[in-house]
């Protein structure tokens, strides 16, 4: 390789990758598709290879091309914390902060958490990634994380926030179709939804009640939020947190007693920023928030 290639060449490969085309990376990226012709162009004569061949479906990546690409996404994420710590200085509560947590948690939880802190800090920026992958604190991939499994690393502040309650729940006008079920066993004459692939929580709930774990499911989804909108749909019967069901009076509860599981649930970041202010900050009000949530899905 001669030279250092500048990251701007990195990122606009990392576009193409996840794009597959010249046009829509120069979208995402907010370039014209010259421009990123000429990066392409430009990194490959950087490198001495074939980065992209051309197929009928776009741009394919050849094999250094995605020997590259972790490279480039390290590149991407390092870029990402650099401004996210630049745009923090001083001790107002301003700047950016990134939150990695599940689908779930992201779209029905953290939203009125966040809506309040910024209406107290209006100079703060939220970046929420919402994914049930588990993005690397010590990497800077993300400041602050919510997870459903102790984090195992060193160099994290962590504060546990408890068991959010679970349960199996269905939409009214699915039981009105059908007789409530008294027993697990009565679960095999209703439509139940189940999960595509396992988490951390389904692998807990399988050990703790593997009966409801063996079931036939009607209706499969490896999403959460996929799961979630089938029960409102009035699919049949499915697993949701009771604090989310809580605000959804047509959403009932079933089997009660004879299923119930609490999803440990924790707050992390990197220790390094517990001195920041806006990092202080978004992580106290996730805490507090996350906290009230688990303690309302008691009652």
């Amino acid at each position: 390789m001669k030279g250092q290639p500048s990251w701007d060449l990195y990122r606009t490969f990392l576009g193409v990758l996840e794009h597959g085309s010249l046009s829509a990376a120069a979208r995402e990226l907010g370039l014209t598709q010259p421009t990123v012709g000429r990066h392409i162009d430009a990194l490959e004569r950087a490198v001495g290879a074939e980065l992209f061949t051309r197929s009928q479906r776009g741009l394919l990546p050849t094999e250094l091309a995605l020997e590259l690409r972790p490279y480039a996404a390290n590149l991407a994420s390092t870029s990402a914390s650099l401004v996210r710590a630049a745009s923090g200085q001083g001790r107002e509560v301003a700047g950016t902060v990134r939150i990695t947590a599940s689908e779930v948690i992201s779209v029905e939880v953290l939203p009125p958490i966040l809506a309040s802190l910024l209406d107290a800090s209006p100079a703060l920026r939220i970046e929420l990634s919402a994914s049930d992958k588990v993005e690397d604190l010590l990497q800077r991939e993300a400041d602050i994380a919510v997870r459903m499994a102790a984090p195992s690393q060193a160099a994290l502040v962590v504060r546990r926030i408890g068991g959010i309650p679970v349960g199996m729940f269905a939409h009214r006008r699915y039981l009105a179709r059908r007789d409530v079920p008294k027993t697990v066993a009565d679960l095999a004459d209703h439509r139940v939804i189940g999960f595509d692939r396992e988490t951390a929580y389904i692998r807990a709930m399988a050990k703790r009640h593997p009966d409801v774990a063996s079931l036939t499911f009607a209706f499969r989804a490896d999403s959460n939020l996929a799961q979630l909108a089938a029960i409102r749909a009035g699919i049949g019967i499915g697993l949701c947190q009771v604090g989310i069901a809580a605000d959804d009076p047509d959403l009932v509860q079933v089997l009660p007693r004879a299923f119930e599981l609490a999803l440990p649930t924790f707050v992390a970041m990197h220790e390094n920023l517990r001195t920041s202010p806006r990092c202080r900050a978004v992580f106290d009000a996730v805490v507090h928030g996350l906290s009230s949530y688990v303690k309302a899905g008691r009652r």
